[in-house]
């Protein structure tokens, strides 16, 4: 567009309706997004440099991709290529809308559900689903791997859900080739007269926690709270020199013992080092708290996707880039 044409179309804003003013405005913002995701896909291709598939660095411009991202033919293997190739977004044909749910996963406000945001951008439910999957297999890694000074530690827990699960559809399609699942559905508890499960159990999965007091963190979901599990999970982590402070489970004890740690103990038996002012798990307890508030919101994630799930509430503690996320980064 000219300059001058430009000039007269800012001028024509005043004789717009109050509609026309709003559809304009959904217009800009719908092409403004658009832009910002194909300049976001444009400067990877401009630091990347290679090609994807032969490692070359001598290409050539090649048009347009069908969403409007520039195409380069390599001149080694003669491949096309752009931004997307080779990454996890390379087959979404909306990008743009693809980085507004990273934006709203990792926003400052809490997130949308996925039926709120799918009306929002007007898109399925269940593409919105899985574009959730897609970013929080990128979201992976998002704890802190070095703690130092004093390091607390306990763990939380989440109920297991088979949300999704066609266990008890298959029992009763094939009851001789699937056999009854071991836990009842949530509905049958009171159907039946069942008394609901309290406390630990079985079904509660436990999740390990490790923060220090320069705001390192860590979450991560274990199969049990077995001396081997705990010590494994915290030997790469905890350096030598630190202060371990946590409640009275033996595993923290043993693990310390092991590793030659000043061991301070919240509700510990006698004889051991008890905690102090200076010295308590109040950081971890606030973690604990801050998952819980986000982890309400989903009403029980389904276990398999559990570990996602830590690894996007970190990436929310941690105030991770949402461009960097739609780069891969």
């Amino acid at each position: 567009m000219q300059a001058h044409d430009f000039r007269h179309f800012l001028d024509r804003f005043s004789e717009l309706n109050p509609a026309q003013i709003e559809d304009a405005r959904t217009k800009i913002r719908d092409v403004r997004r658009k832009t910002e995701a194909l300049a976001e896909i444009e400067s990877r291709t401009e630091q990347e440099h290679k090609c994807p598939h032969c490692g070359n660095d001598r290409r050539q411009k090649w048009g347009r991709t069908r969403t409007k991202v520039q195409r380069y033919r390599c001149l080694g293997c003669q491949k096309t290529f752009c931004g997307r190739t080779t990454s996890r977004i390379g087959h979404i044909h909306r990008p743009d809308l693809f980085l507004e749910v990273i934006r709203d996963m990792l926003g400052t406000r809490a997130p949308s559900s996925i039926r709120q945001l799918a009306n929002r951008l007007r898109l399925d439910k269940h593409t919105i689903w899985r574009w959730r999957m897609i970013i929080m297999q990128e979201l992976r890694g998002s704890s802190d791997v070095h703690f130092s000074g004093i390091v607390e530690v306990d763990e939380t827990y989440q109920k297991e859900s088979r949300k999704g699960s066609r266990e008890w559809v298959r029992h009763k399609r094939d009851p001789l080739n699937y056999p009854k699942p071991p836990r009842l559905r949530w509905y049958e508890y009171a159907k039946l007269g069942v008394k609901m499960q309290r406390g630990l159990s079985r079904w509660q999965l436990p999740i390990l926690t490790v923060v220090d007091r320069g705001g390192a963190k860590m979450a991560q979901r274990i199969p049990d709270r077995a001396n081997a599990t705990i010590h494994k999970a915290l030997n790469s982590v905890v350096p030598a020199d630190a202060v371990l402070c946590s409640d009275a489970l033996r595993a923290y004890g043993r693990f310390a013992q092991a590793k030659g740690l000043e061991h301070f103990v919240v509700g510990g038996a006698k004889g051991k080092a008890k905690a102090t002012a200076s010295h308590h798990i109040q950081n971890i307890n606030s973690l604990h708290s801050r998952y819980e508030d986000f982890i309400r919101q989903f009403k029980g994630p389904a276990s398999k996707y559990l570990s996602g799930y830590v690894d996007w509430f970190l990436a929310r503690l941690s105030n991770r880039d949402p461009v960097g996320v739609f780069n891969g980064s």
